[in-house]
């Protein structure tokens, strides 16, 4: 059995950041880009052996010399060998720990393959060495971290958004909702946007900057219709933004139709329904005597939502779908960016948790598959 006292290490795995900091703290103490940058040449980095990888800000020293890769797309693993390249990194030049002397707690995406789970035991294990290990929803996570058992948690991160109702701490898997449509979605619609101005954002490191530049610049309107007709009347409103190469864009009306795709995505080409028609649909198939919580009880999280005026968009909308009477409320905590994490750090931190882990001595007896049965 694994030392009990040994504080316990709590990763959040995004498509777009990751999340690690020690259980019963406020906040992660690492927050890692989710990218791998490989040597284009061997010679452009004669400092650096060609094999090696750079791992998150560090791709950005070196980006035009740079492949760089995303080891999750849209909430999912695909490079299994890329994401432990990361493990290792947190653990021992962001945490600086031996990972055999720490539980370990993961999070994952709803209706994540069952594979995935057991890969990450696997990795965690067999790899790692550690004691034990326990992997949570990160949309539960979400909602513990408010201190609520029930709501529905829209989880909007870099690369999927997800729609989870959890009544009295059960989720209800039947009206779990998935869309491919988020954060990289928006960025790569300013991308879009930005060309017909005549800049061009082609390149991996390029992304990058468009990144950057909707997280410090985007907004969402309340009037789409009505902002769109000022910014036609007032050009003034164009603001100028250095890149980092020392280049210097304008930029107006993109600040606010890029995060529009959230609530139209047709703009975009594609589809599907929009955040609040989504959320609207999600909680129509829930019980009849549930919906009323969940309207009450919306919870954002993930850095997909943290645009100005995303919460207060949300509300209006569905106060326009709802019946007269029904209460919507829309819960935007200011660290909703790293909420998941937040929620895994009191998980893992309460007493009443020690028995939930799953320990090496589980593993070695029952394989893999007792990840399913010990984390539901």
């Amino acid at each position: 059995m694994f030392d009990s006292n040994s504080p316990a290490i709590v990763i959040d795995n995004g498509t777009g950041l990751l999340k690690a900091g020690y259980a019963g703290e406020m906040e992660p103490r690492a927050v890692v880009p989710m990218i791998l940058g490989r040597p284009k040449h061997a010679k452009l980095l004669v400092e650096r052996n060609a094999d090696q990888c750079f791992v998150g800000d560090m791709c950005g020293v070196n980006r035009g010399a740079l492949t760089l890769s995303y080891p999750i797309v849209n909430g999912i693993v695909h490079s299994w060998d890329d994401l432990e390249i990361i493990w290792h990194h947190v653990f021992s030049a962001e945490l600086r720990v031996l990972p055999e002397n720490h539980p370990i707690l993961l999070t994952e995406t709803p209706l994540n393959p069952r594979i995935n789970r057991e890969k990450m035991s696997e990795i965690m294990f067999e790899n790692f060495h550690v004691p034990a290990m326990y992997v949570s929803i990160q949309a539960v996570l979400s909602l513990y971290a408010t201190g609520r058992t029930t709501g529905l948690v829209l989880d909007c991160g870099e690369g999927v958004t997800n729609w989870v109702p959890v009544y009295d701490a059960y989720v209800i898997p039947n009206a779990i909702c998935r869309r491919n449509l988020a954060g990289r979605d928006v960025t790569n619609y300013l991308k879009t946007l930005l060309t017909e101005r005549g800049y061009h954002f082609v390149t991996s490191c390029e992304h990058e900057v468009a990144r950057d530049a909707k997280e410090n610049l985007c907004y969402v309107s309340m009037d789409f219709e009505q902002e769109i007709r000022r910014s036609y009347h007032d050009p003034t409103k164009e603001i100028t933004y250095r890149l980092p190469d020392g280049h210097v864009i304008r930029i107006g009306s993109e600040r606010f139709r890029a995060p529009e795709l959230m609530f139209n995505p047709k703009l975009g080409g594609s589809e599907c329904a929009g955040v609040h028609q989504s959320t609207f649909e999600v909680i129509a198939q829930c019980g009849v005597d549930l919906r009323k919580s969940f309207f009450s009880n919306i919870i954002l999280t993930g850095g997909g939502t943290m645009f100005k005026s995303f919460p207060e968009r949300l509300r209006k909308e569905l106060i326009s779908m709802v019946p007269t009477g029904v209460n919507v409320k829309v819960l935007a905590s200011p660290e909703r960016k790293y909420s998941v994490w937040i929620g895994g750090a009191v998980l893992a931190s309460l007493s009443s948790f020690n028995d939930m882990w799953v320990t090496r001595e589980d593993y070695e007896e029952f394989g893999p598959g007792i990840i399913h049965q010990r984390c539901i």
